[in-house]
């Protein structure tokens, strides 16, 4: 089986245009129930946007990962079991109040764990295996090592983020200020308007722009740079990962387009043949055309134990 190419998706003429890139997953959801996502699909659009993914030979997840507060969880089962009778086919979670909502609103519902830079290790996942789960989403933070260990030590599957920018830093309210009483530092924030947007700049690395982005559920402070794992899929696929994200926030469609293209050319070459597998820098060409030069390709923590 190949490996799964998994993008978020915010309406459905963006599943139709990942699909037909070569995504064989998208992440779509509602933003009362999913943080970052793209753009909102309504509960009343599920049917239409699973079956459109499905209709193009890809699968469609369920974003509930969001910071749910007491006052959301009424409207919960009800979404769950919308997404179940339109044919979803996994949920992706953190809050173990999701969980319980799956086991009892839709049960046959498929579940991945997703805790963001705290799904570190493979213990925690394996408690969420005993329990129905059946993938885990790797923390960014976690090395190439660390993501082969993880692999090796368990029985469920693992998913990575290979490309796009990260989440730092999240809170519902007072964020700006908060981030910078958390640093400990001076920080400004800079608008550079609607066509390059805002970002948070410290006093000690002016160099660096943190992207701000905004949705229903508060502002988030993004990765200065955006991780590429292209040139280093081959150790990811030896390793056995399972599903490789590809992040969209903040990136034109076009874009998402050809980083799409060009992680499926070299998932199938792998597949072909790993042993003659050499990878072409014709694939990074066309995500180096559109990259902005401000922000710098990395292989995030792939080969390096690091704190933000």
């Amino acid at each position: 089986m190949t490996t799964e190419l998994l993008i978020a998706a915010g309406s459905i003429d963006q599943i139709r245009s990942y699909a037909g890139a070569g995504a064989n997953a998208v992440l779509i959801g509602d933003s009362r129930f999913g943080a970052r996502l793209p753009g909102s699909i309504a509960e009343a659009d599920l049917k239409e946007a699973v079956a459109c993914a499905h209709d193009l030979g890809a699968r469609a997840y369920i974003a509930a990962g969001k910071l749910l507060r007491n006052h959301e969880l009424p409207a919960l089962p009800g979404y769950l079991r919308a997404a179940a009778e339109a044919g979803a086919d996994a949920v992706t979670f953190g809050d173990p109040a999701v969980w319980m909502a799956v086991r009892d609103a839709a049960p046959a519902m498929a579940m991945h764990w997703n805790v963001e830079m705290t799904g570190t290790n493979s213990a925690a996942a394996a408690f969420w295996s005993r329990r129905g789960v059946s993938r885990a989403v790797l923390a960014r933070e976690l090395n190439g090592e660390e993501i082969a260990d993880f692999k090796r030590s368990g029985t469920i599957e693992v998913q990575v983020q290979v490309h796009g920018m990260t989440n730092i830093y999240h809170s519902q309210r007072n964020l700006l200020q908060s981030y910078m009483d958390y640093l400990g530092r001076e920080a400004s924030l800079v608008d550079l308007g609607p066509s390059e947007g805002r970002f948070l700049i410290e006093a000690e690395r002016p160099d660096e722009r943190l992207p701000v982005y905004e949705d229903d559920n508060g502002t988030h402070v993004m990765s200065a740079d955006d991780i590429c794992l292209l040139e280093a899929l081959p150790e990811l696929l030896e390793a056995g990962v399972d599903s490789l994200y590809i992040e969209p926030l903040l990136k034109s469609e076009a874009y998402n387009v050809a980083a799409i293209r060009s992680y499926r050319r070299a998932i199938d070459a792998w597949h072909r043949d790993p042993g003659a597998y050499e990878f072409d820098e014709e694939w990074l060409a066309p995500i180096r055309a559109l990259q902005d030069p401000g922000r710098e390709l990395s292989f995030g923590f792939l080969y390096k134990e690091q704190v933000y």
